[in-house]
């Protein structure tokens, strides 16, 4: 059942170094309080997963986190390019990246097949894509091979299922009791907790009872390993019915972290100086 703790704590408990940690979250409920909070706690050698790296896992690159990335699409939305992200690929700064990229649809289907305890997913969409040849260089593990329908004799690509250590998400609401709800754009947030070994659901508020909403889910208590109250823990991005779209922090972001030293400053000023649990 899931334990109602502080940010800090959670993420204390739930993430450790060398973990495979997923942070999903599709323009809206992207849980920067909790990547802010595994920065602080100087966390290393991750392997970071999503689906569409924008900014939180750019910071986390940056400041020396990650190890390497499993991804689909990576950019600042309507800006450009991730540069701490760039900057590791192409100078090893401010260490090594190792990539593996997917389609949106492998990612997808991948996540899927986790939560289904499948170990892997079978689709269409590599076709063409010349992915599958970048799937098991230099000694790593193969995740894309083309297999053959039993029915058809027709060849499609099988995915290896993504099974995080952690997954890491946020939303408008949990109860009391630990049972989490979300709604607006939703994404693969829910596929990310049921496939992972442990999550960490950072909330807008907790309440006593949650209300029926039209396409929301809902996460029941027995999925989710910790919930931690982080109002404004989506920011720059939003949470539907609570805040908006940090537009303008986006723009600014491209300038901070096109230069090493204006990004260092950005993460002492408000990251490493922030208190232990602040978004």
């Amino acid at each position: 059942m899931a334990e109602i703790v502080s940010l800090t704590e959670a993420v204390e408990r739930a993430i450790h170094d060398g973990d495979a940690v997923a942070m999903e979250g599709f323009t809206h409920l992207i849980p920067f309080a909790a990547g802010h909070e595994v920065i602080r706690k100087r966390r290393r050698d991750l392997t970071l997963i999503r689906m569409t790296p924008d900014l939180i896992y750019d910071q986390l690159i940056g400041a020396g986190c990650a190890r390497k990335l499993i991804f689909s699409w990576g950019g600042n939305p309507g800006v450009g390019s991730l540069h701490r992200f760039r900057d590791a690929v192409e100078h090893a700064w401010p260490a090594a990246l190792e990539i593996e990229e997917h389609s949106h649809a492998g990612m997808a289907n991948r996540y899927v097949a986790g939560a289904s305890g499948l170990p892997f997913a079978v689709l269409r969409g590599y076709n063409g894509t010349g992915l599958e040849s970048l799937s098991g260089v230099h000694g790593t593990a193969q995740t894309i091979q083309p297999i053959t329908c039993p029915f058809t004799g027709e060849t499609l690509t099988a995915v290896a299922a993504l099974r995080p250590d952690v997954a890491v998400i946020h939303a408008q609401r949990a109860d009391r009791s630990g049972n989490v709800q979300f709604w607006g754009i939703v994404g693969v947030q829910k596929e990310a907790v049921l496939a992972a070994q442990r999550s960490v659901v950072t909330v807008e508020e907790i309440v006593d009872r949650l209300d029926s909403r039209p396409g929301a889910v809902v996460l029941p208590s027995w999925t989710v390993s910790y919930v931690a109250h982080a109002p404004g823990g989506a920011h720059p991005s939003y949470a539907l019915a609570y805040s908006v779209r940090d537009n303008d922090y986006y723009v600014a972001w491209d300038a901070i972290s096109r230069d090493r030293d204006a990004f260092t400053r950005w993460l002492n000023e408000h990251v490493y100086a922030v208190p232990a649990g602040q978004p």
